[in-house]
Parts: structure tokens; sequence; C-alpha cells
């Protein structure tokens, strides 16, 4: 039997050589205009995609939906937030302290690279970020986190490519129950659900499509402090009978009140809005229609000069 942890150690690994590759630009600026609108790098995600689904891996051991937040947490790094302190991080291990990673940046070299080698080796990092809500633990798939401000931004994925009226309602309860359980212990936190189905359900359960939109929209936050901060829907659909299959987004189905570009825009917005203005200077930076650069290494201490 295959090992789960060694499953999904391979799986982001497959995806490392598209997201190394993956511009870095400004998700605000579009030919060179600034938008108010988030442009999400949607060709990105189509090229990670098309790696599980030409190797014919759509469901087995969630590589599917780890293609998803390797795309999510790059977007964010798109926006502008410290590569260090999103997970999964663009390599592995894809869940590691930053203060772990500031450490090796100062170490003489030798040194340095005995210690990776040991992280390497698992005696640090994970595959999971596992966040302690108010009653349970709760792998989060995306997380954006530091020590001296606890989680920041928790987000939730899920991929549906077949039976989606059989398993919907399961979902919504799986779903629900996340939000509850994030929120209450970190009410300020970007708490997000993010679901990603393929548009077959349009010709082939079309009921199901309009329950998704409706449970999308009902996940929200109504202003009482239950529900996410925000929910994005995004459908994307590929040829079955290719012999190289390639995943495209389709985007006109999808109402724009619960599509990527409002989710994405929904979360950083509300990152920003709860921080002090000297934390995430690069997001903020792009957020206003600025080019600025991502942040370098010393982001961690100037968040705590910023903090104490």
């Amino acid at each position: 039997m295959a090992n789960p942890v060694v499953e999904k150690t391979l799986a982001f690994a497959e995806f490392d050589t598209t997201l190394m590759s993956a511009a870095k630009d400004s998700p605000w600026l579009s030919n060179g205009a600034v938008t108010e609108e988030f442009n999400p790098s949607y060709s990105v995600l189509e090229r990670l995609l098309s790696i599980p689904v030409r190797n014919k891996a759509v469901t087995r051991s969630g590589r599917f939906a780890q293609g998803v937040d390797a795309w999510l947490a790059h977007e964010l790094r798109r926006a502008g937030f410290d590569a260090d302190l999103v997970w999964p991080r663009p390599e592995a291990p894809r869940v590691l302290s930053s203060d772990i990673l500031d450490l090796l940046r100062r170490l003489p070299e030798r040194l340095a690279d005995e210690v990776h080698e040991s992280i390497m080796a698992g005696k640090a990092g994970s595959t999971d970020a596992r966040i302690l809500g108010r009653a349970y633990m709760k792998q989060t798939d995306v997380v954006m986190t530091h020590w001296s401000t606890g989680p920041e931004l928790l987000l939730s994925t899920k991929a549906m490519t077949s039976s989606f009226g059989k398993n919907l309602a399961n979902r919504y309860e799986e779903a629900y129950g996340d939000a509850a359980n994030l929120r209450a212990r970190y009410p300020l936190a970007a708490v997000g659900f993010f679901f990603v189905q393929r548009a077959t359900i349009l010709e082939s359960e079309p009921a199901a499509f309009r329950r998704t939109v409706d449970m999308i929209r009902k996940l929200r936050d109504f202003g009482d402090g239950f529900g996410y901060t925000a929910t994005g829907l995004l459908l994307v659909d590929w040829d079955d009978d290719s012999d190289n299959p390639e995943v495209r987004c389709v985007h006109p189905p999808v109402p724009q009140d619960i599509a990527t570009a409002q989710f994405l825009n929904a979360m950083v917005d509300t990152v920003l809005k709860v921080t002090p203005i000297d934390l995430h200077e690069a997001a903020r930076a792009r957020r206003a229609g600025e080019v600025a650069p991502l942040p370098g290494h010393e982001w961690v201490d100037e968040q705590q000069d910023a903090l104490f």
C-alpha cells in the first residue's frame, strides 16, 4: 500500500517546475494598467492541473486538489505576501517555520547544508498544516502564519470532478463545520473556502450546479461571525479522449459574486484590514497598484520590530 505522506510529497514535487517558472507579477496590474480586481494567473493553474489529469491521477491521493492548493499559495505570493509565511511552500518541506528558514540563511554554509539535509530527512517540517480550531485540529490546505501573529489566513479547498449531487451535501456540512471551528478560535483571520468543480456538472447535473452556487453563497459570514470570510467557485474541464489533455478554466457560468477574482480580493483585503500598516508592506503596495518587489528575507525582523 502506498504511503500517503510520500504520495503527497511526490505530488507537490510534480508542480515545482511550473511554479518556479511562473511569473510573480502583481495581480492588480494588467497590461501595465492598475485594476481594482485581482487578476488570477489561470494559465498557471491550467498547467498545474493538467499534470494529474495526464497522469490519470485526478482523484488518487488528492493530487488534483493539491494542484489547486499549490496555485492558491502561488497567488498569495503574487499578491505580495512573504513566501516563507505561505504554506504550502514552493519547495519541500511544504510546511516549515519561517524562523528555521531565516536561521538557515544566517548559518555558515557547511553547517547550513547539514541542517538542510536533516530537514529534508524529515527532522523538521511537514507536508500538512494542522491548525487547532475551537473543537479539533484541522488539516488546513493553504495557510499564512508566523508565531508572532498567529494564523492570518486559513484556506480550505475542495475539488469535485464527478458524482456531484451525491457528494454535495456532505461537502456542505463539512465546510460549515470547519468554518465554525476555525473562526471561533481565530475571529480576525481571513478564513476562506474555495471549491473547484468539473464543468461537466453543467450538462450532467444542472440542478447540482444550482445547489453549488447557493451553497457557496450561504457558506459566507452574514455578519454574525459564522461562516467564511470569503468563498469562491471555479469550473474546469478537459477532453477525456485526448492523449495529452489540457485543463482549461470555464468562467461564464460562475456568477461574479462567487468567482475567483472576488474571492482572492476578499482574502487579501481582510488580512490587510486587520493588521498594522507597517506589516505586509509589499502586499499593500501591490494592492495600491504600485510596481512593488516581493518581500525579501528580512521580513521577519521587520515584523517583530513593528509588533514589539
